[in-house]
């Protein structure tokens, strides 16, 4: 009877180690997919920052040479990302640019009125309206340059206005989430010391130092830190690749090296988070009197 009554507690016991892991990686797995969804938010709110164009328009009279020179003035300038050569012919052989017209454009233009141009991508970090007034004018002083297009004023506004409020919006968001993916780790971890609370009592009155109570209950909670973290990055790796599946190609979504770096960061933060809350646990069992502890 005593052996049948020692394998139930023990099987208990272990179910009650196996809920409290997949209780612990599902939180894990919460905070890192919101992880994901965030960094994406704001990766993506990046991007659109760096979708500002300035086609600055050369003069028919330039050489290749002298075209390469502005160029290179282009190219060397801070808030300069990227620059591309577009020609005149390009630019009238456009199926868009053709379709403004009610009748074909070469029955209405006899020459190419168009110019050659460098279409100008700015860094997101000076996509400004200040920066791109003055990144205009100076470009104009330039021999060669007949005229630079800038996006509409409204246009750079707005979009400056929806870039800053999906990045608060994420961020207030993650940091929410935070919060309840700790307090709901803080009571799982809790739970799971509380239900060896009569052991702790036990240990403590035969005359266990605390080191020797606290040791094999944080060697426990390590091993569950690092399943839960495991079992946590395997989800994440699941759904990120689910995601990838059913996202269009040109969606701005994270890379392989971003998502390995929140994996593991999961693995961390579940070692780190279960032993510090087992410690504190654990301590608080150890230093509570006994006639109490059933109180609690």
């Amino acid at each position: 009877m005593g052996s049948n009554r020692d394998k139930r507690i023990e099987r208990k016991v272990r179910r009650s180690y196996v809920i409290s892991t997949i209780s612990i990686a599902l939180v894990l797995f919460m905070l890192g997919a919101v992880s994901y969804v965030t960094l994406s938010a704001l990766n993506v709110a990046y991007a659109l920052r760096e979708r500002v164009v300035v086609s600055v328009e050369l003069a028919d009279s330039l050489f290749a040479n002298e075209q390469q020179v502005v160029c290179d003035a282009l190219a060397a300038r801070a808030e300069t990302l990227k620059v591309e050569y577009l020609s005149k012919e390009e630019k009238i052989n456009d199926e868009e640019f053709r379709r403004q017209f009610e009748l074909p454009i070469d029955d209405i233009l006899v020459d190419n009125p168009l110019r050659n141009s460098y279409e100008v991508t700015l860094n997101a970090d000076y996509a400004t309206r200040e920066n791109i007034e003055h990144f205009s004018e100076e470009v104009c002083a330039l021999p060669g340059v007949e005229y630079v297009a800038v996006p509409p004023v409204e246009v750079v506004e707005n979009m400056q206005r929806v870039v800053k409020s999906v990045s608060l919006a994420m961020v207030i968001f993650f940091g929410v989430l935070l919060i309840i993916a700790l307090l709901l780790l803080n009571n799982t971890v809790r739970l799971a010391i509380y239900s060896k609370r009569y052991l702790i009592n036990t240990m403590k009155l035969v005359g266990a130092t605390k080191w020797y109570i606290m040791r094999p209950l944080l060697a426990s909670a390590l091993k569950q830190g690092v399943w839960a973290g495991i079992i946590a990055s395997v989800l994440i790796c699941l759904a990120v690749y689910g995601v990838d599946m059913l996202t269009p190609q040109g969606v701005a979504m994270l890379d392989y090296v971003e998502v390995a770096i929140i994996v593991a960061t999961l693995v961390v933060v579940g070692v780190v988070i279960t032993l510090l809350f087992s410690a504190i646990a654990v301590n608080k069992f150890v230093n509570m009197k006994s006639n109490k502890i059933h109180l609690y």
